[in-house]
């Protein structure tokens, strides 16, 4: 399928059940899928109030605190506890147990990759500066901060300023990404993900920035 662009600011945010906060879906595999059948799904979501995570059987989370004081999660991931207090830092965790945040401060904004554990392995990177990703069959890249220069596309160079970003999916791509000069501080969210059969382990990785 062909490059697919967006700006945040145009998907529209939806408000959570409990009304704790909103989420905002950028991409979902395969199209029309919904929260009990799909592949991999990548959204960023503003947590207005403490509370439980969903719980998602059989998938795989990478979170990645965007904007705000953050959240403490606790539940029954390795360690019990993390603090999701740093910006550009992702964290993996499983979707299938228990989990509950409580605010460090006022709201949060954060970046959400859910992987199908066994059909899809997802890896979530910051980079800070130019990098190159080798090709992956699906996956997203978002600027953060700074304007970015993606490559790669048959040829046709991407610009992506704060909160601008795109998608790809079941055509491997790789790309070439270099950063203008002077831009501060911030980075490009990477997201890449290979699906096929992959053993039931927790297969979803978190990384710092890079």
């Amino acid at each position: 399928m062909e490059t697919v662009p967006f700006r945040l600011a145009d998907v529209a945010a939806r408000p959570w059940k409990n009304g704790g906060g909103t989420t905002r879906e950028i991409a979902c595999w395969p199209p029309g899928a919904g929260l009990d059948d799909f592949l991999w799904r990548i959204s960023v979501a503003r947590i207005d109030a403490g509370g439980p995570f969903s719980r998602f059987a059989g998938v795989d989370r990478v979170i990645t605190l965007l904007s705000g004081d953050g959240v403490l999660l606790r539940g029954g991931f390795p360690g019990g506890e993390h603090a999701l207090t740093r910006p550009l830092a992702p964290f993996a965790f499983p979707g299938d147990v228990d989990v509950d945040c409580a605010l460090q401060g006022g709201p949060s904004e954060d970046f959400n990759v859910m992987s199908r554990r066994g059909r899809a392995r997802a890896r979530v990177t910051v980079l800070p500066a130019a990098g190159e990703l080798p090709p992956a069959s699906c996956g997203l890249l978002m600027a953060v901060g700074g304007t970015w220069r993606v490559g790669g596309d048959k040829g046709h160079e991407h610009i992506l300023a704060p909160d601008m970003g795109l998608w790809w999916a079941a055509t491997a791509r790789g790309w070439r990404i270099r950063r203008d000069a002077g831009q501060g501080d911030g980075g490009l969210i990477a997201v890449t993900i290979d699906t096929g059969t992959y053993a039931s382990t927790g297969d979803a990785q978190g990384h710092e920035p890079l």
